[in-house]
């Protein structure tokens, strides 16, 4: 089995909390051939602890490495150009979330992954998360019978945020926002889960207009929130099946699950983000049993690397990725009618 070149293309908060420090995982499946970052300290940085080339141009570092696949951590605003770029060069792609700002630079990016038969990995990765396998097959098995409704939420903390490594700007810039960041990962769970969404409405807000960073490398700085913060959408799966969506900046901390599932036949509550919380279940006359969740991978909190993983079994095995752009494309569709909805007062049609 040929080993799988990775260069990474972002290496801010998430690349060196969540993903870098995995990637030993992966054993002698992958090699480590470069990394590229913005700020040319922090690329010196990375690249000097893991021992391989740092640039700050991704187009050089396209043209003069040999990777097969670049995992792509740039901000969201950037991943259209970057993704494309990488494509058009040949690698194979895992794109954080989303896959593009816009359905339209989404549907350029599927036509370009399909003309070069190249591997396009979405994040987020939550139906491969094995507490969402574990719900899958509870569902599969009608464990709580046909699903006529569901809560979920993708909550972003207020910020300003304690201890975040990098410039969070461009979560607050246009092409950004709750939906984007957070609210992709209820969507895609419901949409794996449930099927595509017919139709939605909903309603935005904006609560804060600015903050400022307290801590990290940009403390001080003034961060300008361009877009709405709090968006609560209602989404219609058809079949008489509704699901409510919170996606927002405005809410501290919950006690309520990720996503709860109801069926006449019962209840699941299950966490779309830590992979060491139990699913819970509820079933008629027994009360909520918990199922704990077998995985030897990451303890708890959200497991991304399980996406790089994802991208490589599909480029050894020749496998398409469950993590599809059709999906991620799908997401993007959701998030843009509700914005239209939000600012027509009307239901939307997908």
């Amino acid at each position: 089995m040929a080993q799988v070149k990775l260069a990474f293309l972002g290496v801010g908060d998430v690349a060196q909390r969540d993903y870098l420090p995995h990637l030993h995982r992966l054993g002698d499946r992958v090699q480590l051939v470069a990394v590229c970052g913005r700020k040319p300290e922090r690329a010196c940085a990375v690249g000097g602890a893991f021992g391989v080339p740092w640039f700050t141009d991704y187009h050089r570092m396209l043209a003069e490495t040999n990777a097969d696949a670049i995992v792509n951590l740039t901000p969201i605003q950037l991943h259209t150009a970057t993704t494309l770029a990488a494509l058009e060069a040949g690698k194979h792609v895992y794109s954080e979330k989303p896959v593009a700002c816009t359905v339209r630079d989404a549907e350029c990016i599927r036509e370009t992954a399909r003309k070069s038969g190249l591997k396009l990995v979405c994040a987020p990765c939550v139906m491969i998360f094995p507490q969402v396998r574990i719900v899958q097959s509870l569902l599969n098995d009608g464990a709580i019978g046909p699903v006529y409704a569901a809560r979920a939420y993708g909550h972003g903390g207020v910020p300003p945020w304690q201890g975040f490594t990098s410039d969070p700007s461009p979560f607050f810039a246009r092409g950004g926002g709750p939906a984007m960041d957070m609210g992709v990962y209820p969507l895609h769970a419901l949409t794996g889960l449930l099927g595509p969404v017919r139709r939605t409405t909903a309603m935005t807000a904006r609560a804060q207009h600015s903050f400022v960073v307290e801590d990290g490398p940009v403390q001080g700085k003034e961060v300008l929130v361009e877009v709405d913060d709090n968006w609560q959408m209602l989404l219609d799966f058809g079949g008489a099946c509704l699901a409510s969506v919170s996606a927002n900046n405005v809410v501290r901390d919950t006690r309520a699950p990720e996503l709860e599932l109801y069926g006449l036949q019962g209840t699941i509550a299950v966490s779309l983000l830590d992979v060491g919380a139990p699913v819970e279940i509820l079933r008629p006359g027994s009360g909520w049993e918990q199922i704990q969740v077998p995985y030897g991978g990451r303890e708890t909190g959200p497991d991304h690397h399980l996406g790089i993983e994802h991208l490589v079994n599909c480029i050894q095995q020749d496998q398409e990725p469950i993590l599809s752009i059709d999906n991620a494309l799908h997401v993007l569709r959701i998030i843009e009618a509700a914005a239209r909805a939000s600012a027509a007062g009307q239901m939307q049609e997908l």
